[in-house]
């Protein structure tokens, strides 16, 4: 599906073929048809990718929706905030490393507090303090300009992502996979990160269908500046579902169907 976006908004750009196209709306109906048909399969096949049963655990199916949400803002994000330095403010590519780097660095140090605060708040809370991360690509959004501003644009609202970043993220997993039985975690945890892969990749083709190619400095800002908006709504969503999340319950049962373990497989040869 994330192909097939990605690929009809390249289309939309670069071949001016228009969202109202046959074309592009075949390749987004493609992209969903192969989505269903994916989860139908899954949902029969005695060792699937993603195991349908675990969205029955309801802090499970929370966390990886929050996941998946906040992936896309993220990858968003980082994508947007390389190209703006790189091709708005032409710095060179060691300059824009240097730029990100802020953001990342307090992504530790804000993982270990998630870490001191869950045991006293529970995910929710924490998961819900991640829309720093929105504030922060808010902040761009409206103080960012087209001569470089790194200290009052740039810097903080990169500092605040990282805050965000590290309270979500480990928040999000540890959530995720803290909700199923031993047995499953390797699998939920598989499963999580997959949907955290797939959001970082929807979120760079929204931002790529959201700004578009402008071709003055004025249409830049203003694409940028909208993106900037909808990547901070995204994020939003994403710590106001992760509000949703409550403190770990007794883990669900996942079908038998779908669990081959090695004492099945022991059962059935002494059989």
């Amino acid at each position: 599906m994330s192909a097939g976006a990605v690929e009809a908004e390249e289309r939309v750009l670069d071949d001016g073929w228009g969202w109202s196209s046959g074309r592009v709306v075949g390749l987004l109906a493609a992209s969903a048809i192969l989505v269903a048909v994916f989860l139908a399969r899954s949902s029969r096949h005695p060792s699937p990718v993603i195991e349908i049963g675990l969205l029955g655990s309801r802090s499970f199916a929370v966390a990886s929706l929050a996941t998946f949400l906040f992936g896309a803002a993220l990858g968003g994000m980082l994508l947007s905030s390389v190209l703006w330095v790189q091709n708005i403010w032409h710095w060179s590519a060691l300059q824009s490393g240097l730029a990100i780097l802020p953001g990342p660095a307090l992504v530790p140090i804000w993982s270990a507090v998630a870490g001191r605060l869950i045991p006293r708040f529970g995910p929710g809370p924490v998961v819900a303090g991640s829309t720093a991360f929105a504030v922060g690509v808010a902040w761009w959004a409206a103080a960012i300009g087209l001569r470089p501003n790194y200290v009052t644009g740039m810097l903080a609202g990169m500092s605040l992502t990282g805050v965000g970043v590290g309270l979500a993220m480990p928040t999000l997993l540890g959530a995720a996979a803290s909700s199923l039985p031993p047995q499953r975690f390797a699998a939920g945890s598989g499963v999580v990160n997959m949907v955290r892969q797939i959001g970082l990749t929807v979120g760079v083709a929204v931002l790529v269908a959201v700004t578009g190619t402008p071709h003055t400095a004025a249409g830049q800002l203003t694409a940028f500046q909208r993106a900037w908006v909808v990547l901070a709504a995204i994020a939003l969503a994403a710590g106001l579902t992760g509000y949703l999340l409550r403190r770990p319950q007794a883990a669900v049962k996942v079908p038998a169907e779908h669990i081959t373990t090695a004492s099945t497989i022991g059962a059935d040869t002494d059989t």
